[in-house]
């Protein structure tokens, strides 16, 4: 009978060969989607007739279906959901799909989802699943870091070390300050722990404007409205030298807290009582406040606009500014629409990488400054333009600091190795590694492991290779405090005297 049963399972698991047919195989590459997206999972059926994938084009990920024998693609479902995983069953009728933390149960014909309800126990012991990331962490050390030999140092003592600190702690906060500081042994950047803790604090709006530190009456006075804020619809009368009296009918008194005011009104019309000192005049107006988040946006566009016009002043119009906010997607848009549109016909160019926290441009980046004029376009004596046309071909100069991180050190340092240019400012540590950021099964805890290094020609990894600048200045608090920006200021000068 145990021959008969094993013999049974033999028949039932085996599969048929797989024979690939690779005579003239990159002929018959097929695209599986007609629109290029953000995917998140695919199904194809058994047949290969249909592909069922998730994908988001605005909002959150839906669920589509393309039909190869009809050439369709149609949405099938409309989910809203942040990511998801999918799996099909067995009859090829239904797809099951993760998303949310939830398992839905969907009908390929209709696109009806389904909620699949469940009811599972687990008993978590704190204490042991905290030792277990503790032993996981380390081991993922020895396994990924880029350095195999771990920067010489003596992993083995400092588990011992660390290891001992868990019996006394009985939250992540401070579990993740010991694992972080155990990864901190290792001396590299993209390392340690962090605690991401449940946020059920209330949200406190803001109205976009800087007030008046000097005036003690009651209200807050205006310093300054914030481009595009809430305080800058058409037919307001908010202005510098406002007071606002009121927030709901709820008056401000000098020296007391208006935060409470605000508390959950992101979004929300708010009754503002307004005076005029110069007018005497008191009026309402309703106005919809803003997160902190946005506001830091608009402080952000403040800063760089700043920049940008003292360039065009101390330049006189001959020098154009970009700050490179982070080494990704959208920031290579903005460089990219910023230098071959508005200042395509500048003399120069600044580009400014400090609090640029990384990514991967540095290639990209190098690439578009790096460019040799072989050509111009010039119909019936008149000059229209040059080649290559996607590629800048005149100085151009990088502001970099102590705040430049990972790919924001390997772009300074790429471009002083191609010898594009000048960096200007601060050095900048070594710390251009690809990271590995790994979330624990406890989602509040993550840490991180650098498994890519990069050498230079000399066989130098640029880990704790520290980056010079060609023209040291800093920017002093003093100067700070006065509103200067003195790597601005030499940037600008060096480039002077350049296309002079």
């Amino acid at each position: 009978e145990k021959k008969e049963d094993n013999k049974k399972k033999t028949e039932t698991t085996s599969l048929p060969e797989l024979h690939i047919d690779l005579t003239n195989l990159e002929d018959r590459i097929t695209r599986l989607t007609i629109n290029s997206s953000n995917l998140g999972d695919a199904v194809l059926t058994k047949d290969a007739s249909k592909l069922y994938y998730l994908t988001r084009f605005e909002g959150g990920y839906d669920l589509w279906v393309r039909d190869f024998k009809e050439g369709t693609t149609r949405i099938l479902a409309k989910l809203n959901k942040w990511g998801g995983s999918l799996e099909m069953d067995k009859e090829g009728k239904n797809l099951y799909m993760l998303a949310n933390g939830q398992i839905s149960k969907i009908d390929i014909n209709s696109g009806k989802a389904t909620p699949v309800t469940y009811e599972a126990e687990l008993e978590l012991k704190k204490p042991l699943e905290r030792e277990y990331i503790f032993d996981h962490a380390w081991q993922q050390v020895v396994d990924k870091f880029y350095d195999p030999k771990l920067h010489n140092v003596d992993w083995e003592f400092y588990k011992k070390e660390y290891k001992r600190f868990l019996p006394h702690i009985n939250n992540n906060y401070d579990f993740a300050e010991v694992l972080g500081e155990l990864l901190g042994e290792l001396n590299a950047s993209h390392t340690g722990a962090s605690y991401y803790a449940p946020s059920s604090a209330k949200q406190t709006a803001v109205l976009g404007a800087f007030y008046d530190p000097e005036y003690k009456g009651d209200g807050l006075k205006i310093q300054e409205v914030l481009e595009k804020g809430p305080l800058t619809s058409a037919k307001t009368k908010i202005k510098a030298g406002v007071i606002i009296e009121e927030i709901n009918n709820q008056p401000i008194k000098a020296g007391k807290d208006y935060f409470p005011l605000l508390e959950n009104q992101t979004g929300k019309r708010v009754y503002l009582t307004l005076y005029n000192p110069q007018t005497k005049e008191r009026w309402h107006e309703y106005v919809k406040p803003i997160s902190s988040g946005t506001q830091s946006e608009l402080l952000y566009n403040r800063w760089v606009k700043s920049r940008q016009d003292l360039v065009e002043k101390l330049s006189g119009g001959e020098i154009g500014y970009i700050h490179i906010r982070s080494m990704d997607s959208q920031s290579f848009r903005k460089v990219y629409s910023e230098l071959f549109g508005k200042f395509r016909n500048k003399k120069a160019i600044i580009l400014d990488t400090r609090y640029n926290g990384g990514g991967w441009l540095h290639e990209d980046l190098a690439n578009m400054l790096g460019g040799k004029k072989f050509a111009e376009f010039v119909p019936r004596g008149q000059y229209i333009g040059q080649d290559p046309f996607a590629q800048w071909t005149k100085p151009s100069a990088v502001i970099m600091s102590e705040s430049n991180y990972s790919n924001a050190h390997g772009f300074p340092w790429v471009y002083k190795e191609l010898k594009l240019g000048k960096l200007i400012g601060m050095p900048v540590p070594g710390t251009m590694t690809a990271v590995w950021w790994e979330s624990q099964q406890d989602p509040t805890l993550v840490f991180g492991i650098p498994e890519v290094g990069m050498k230079d020609n000399q066989g130098r990894f640029l880990e704790n290779l520290q980056l010079e600048p060609d023209i040291r200045v800093t920017n002093d608090p003093e100067s700070a405090i006065q509103g200067k920006d003195l790597q601005v200021e030499a940037a600008v000068k060096s480039l002077m005297e350049e296309i002079k």
